[in-house]
């Protein structure tokens, strides 16, 4: 889709590092940029301040919004008494599709940005996403530039913002804490990470007779979870090379000379 003049561009920011490099490299190219974050009580309370960093860099406001009717995706689970299934997960839409299109109702626009970054699965997902909401007029700054999620890690890092604790504690992405669609090997982190979100989850599931997890015999309740089942997540490093360090420089903080320059490392907090 190409850039239109005639309104807005919504730019939506989710807590991530991904998002985060997408909006910034929107405010540098398109003029009426938007940024917008769709808040979930379940996000990692390191996400405000994350949130607050990323408003400085950007030298503007990332409006928030959030559901009225719930709260988070285990009070979903608990009032509508399902998880997920073929045709997704109610959380998705009442948390964060039904607010989009609030958003999209309440702001006169022409474009979206999205944080899709260059890899084959996320490339992909770019394109289904185009042909599903075709109507968005989506832009997707990291793909154009071909970023990975890595390199967005080094350019946040290298414009003195500190990423995400999720991040730092081995999880692919800043979403909700006690995500429905993770896996098995997820759902073991969140039993070590965040215990009272495990028991939570765990509890709910008896109480709605449903699970997160299934295998071919059926359901796999939380409770009776394998403590060694399933595969761990890879941090996330920053990677930030000459090539990012100079080709958006623009994009960076002052103190990014410093790094540049040898003063000071991207890795130091590893």
């Amino acid at each position: 889709m190409s850039f239109k003049s005639d309104g807005c561009v919504i730019a939506w920011w989710s807590g991530g590092i991904t998002s985060a490099v997408a909006c910034r490299l929107a405010i540098d190219k398109y003029p009426n940029v938007r940024i917008v974050y769709i808040h979930i009580n379940s996000h990692h309370s390191d996400t405000l301040r994350f949130k607050a960093d990323c408003e400085n860099w950007y030298g503007r406001e990332i409006e928030q919004y959030q559901a009225v009717k719930y709260k988070d995706q285990i009070e979903v689970v608990s009032k509508r008494k399902y998880i997920n299934g073929p045709t997704g997960a109610p959380c998705t839409k009442v948390l964060k599709k039904d607010v989009r299109e609030l958003v999209e109702a309440k702001l006169d626009w022409s474009n979206q940005v999205y944080g899709f970054e260059f890899e084959k699965t996320q490339v992909n997902r770019a394109i289904r996403w185009q042909e599903q909401w075709r109507y968005t007029n989506s832009l997707f700054p990291l793909i154009e530039n071909k970023l990975n999620k890595n390199e967005c890690a080094g350019i946040v890092q290298s414009s003195g913002i500190e990423i995400p604790t999720m991040y730092k504690l081995g999880y692919n992405n800043n979403n909700c804490i006690g995500c429905v669609k993770g896996g098995a090997g997820y759902w073991n982190k969140i039993r070590v990470d965040f215990p009272e979100v495990f028991k939570n989850m765990a509890e709910t599931e008896r109480k709605v007779n449903a699970t997160c997890l299934k295998d071919k015999n059926g359901k796999i309740y939380l409770d009776e979870l394998d403590p060694n089942a399933g595969s761990k997540s890879d941090f996330v490093m920053g990677e930030c090379g000459i090539f990012c360090q100079v080709e958006f420089a623009h994009i960076m903080s002052p103190g990014t000379k410093k790094v540049m320059d040898g003063e000071a490392s991207i890795y130091d907090k590893f």
